[in-house]
């Protein structure tokens, strides 16, 4: 029975906490996913004080008031990653290209100068990863993905000329799955584990005009708890058992200062902050009511970003951004499922307005800074290489189309 309870608390606890695989965490900590507007892309996602479409209700939604009658938004990002692993030990080195599509669809609509109502669709946080079936670090996982779809419905008022809020509802759907080896001294176990969840939180936002020119915003998302339940299943049937977990996505924060003072130009500066030290420990509860703890202790993580929008003409406006990220794993609890890193992302795009069309396009490039695993996870005493440990070098390309309607 232990045996059992090993096997299923390591697929439950590498599933649910698969945090940043490269493709995953797009100018975010963790396994968050900031990608959800090619406009918002091309500026290094520095529109929480200003907006131009629809995205506004995943980055401030009381920029809503901004938007004229009744407007769609609907797009996805290709995030085109690789990463390497040298090993530091004698093992195999090894490398990992994945694609991963997050993607949007979001209504606004105006009611009058003071009420705006909007619907929100997308993926905020996610990752999709794939490693070879023999690589050095196949006991902590091979094939992995988590998709998440928040349906955010949301309002905003003018309290007055100079100052909007806006809430709205986050109803949180989850999906994981994860595949990886099991060591038995002879032949590998293959083994998956599929589970689901739902959670509801909350989001809020404002925004202040200064003056004629200079604007402030902020947003705010609360955190999300998701009872996630699964089964697991091995090529060994007798194993199979099923598991149920938590997981609580954390709360985010973002602020930003936007400047259009300068004719045809807006500039934007802000930060993003985001609670991943709420992510201590795993517990999972197994069917044979035993329980395994899994620490993480992850922590809060801070990024800054600028980014500029010029419109060169009534149809086409061009953008660029920068963003700068943290990373939310400390070296103590890093291994190749989290493979968390500090990121630059250099960003640009361009809007093209063919009323009532519009038409979004961006590109990012993403880099890891390096990361070195020195660690004892994933330890076998009887395969030394089964730690990984080595050095984990990343980047990712980032191409988003948003096409949208203003009725």
């Amino acid at each position: 029975m232990n045996y059992r309870k090993s096997l299923i608390a390591g697929l439950v606890a590498s599933t649910v906490a698969l945090g940043a695989a490269v493709p995953s965490s797009a100018l975010a900590a963790g396994y968050a996913v900031f990608t959800h507007g090619a406009s918002a892309l091309g500026q290094g996602n520095a529109v929480t004080a200003h907006t131009s479409d629809a995205s506004t209700i995943f980055y401030n939604p009381a920029l809503m008031s901004k938007l004229d009658g009744t407007q769609v938004l609907v797009g996805t990002t290709a995030i085109v990653s690789s990463r390497e692993y040298t090993s530091s030990i004698g093992g195999n080195d090894a490398s990992d290209d994945s694609v991963f599509f997050p993607s949007h669809l979001y209504v606004t609509h105006k009611f009058n100068d003071q009420a705006s109502a909007g619907l929100g669709v997308f993926n905020p946080f996610g990752l999709g990863t794939s490693w070879d079936s023999n690589w050095d670090g196949r006991y902590i996982a091979t094939k992995s993905t988590l998709k998440t779809f928040d349906i955010n419905p949301v309002f905003s008022y003018r309290v007055i000329p100079s100052l909007t809020l806006a809430a709205g509802l986050d109803v949180m759907l989850l999906d994981a799955t994860l595949e990886r080896s099991i060591f038995t001294g002879g032949p590998d176990i293959s083994s998956k584990f599929k589970g689901d969840g739902t959670g509801v939180g909350f989001n809020v936002g404002a925004a202040y005009d200064i003056t004629r020119d200079l604007t402030v915003g902020a947003s705010y998302r609360s955190q999300v708890h998701v009872d996630i339940s699964g089964d697991a299943t091995f090529s060994v049937p007798s194993l199979n058992t099923g598991g149920k977990t938590d997981l609580t996505l954390p709360p985010q924060f973002t602020a930003g200062v936007a400047y259009k003072g300068i004719d045809k130009l807006t500039l934007e500066a802000g930060m993003r902050w985001e609670g991943w030290s709420k992510f201590k420990s795993l517990d999972i509860r197994l069917d044979n009511g035993q329980s395994v703890v899994t620490p993480r202790d992850w922590k809060d993580s801070w990024g800054l970003n600028v980014g500029g929008r010029y419109q060169v003409d009534p149809t086409f406006a061009l953008s660029a951004g920068y963003v700068y990220g943290d990373t939310a794993v400390p070296d103590s609890t890093f291994d190749p499922s989290i493979p968390d890193a500090k990121t630059h992302v250099f960003c640009a795009g361009t809007d093209i307005d063919l009323k009532p069309f519009t038409i979004a396009l961006a590109y990012g490039y993403q880099y890891y800074e390096n990361r070195n695993k020195n660690n004892t996870i994933g330890a076998n005493p009887f395969v030394p290489t089964s730690t990984a440990n080595g050095k984990y070098q990343n980047d990712a390309h980032l191409v988003a189309l948003s096409l949208g309607y203003k009725f």
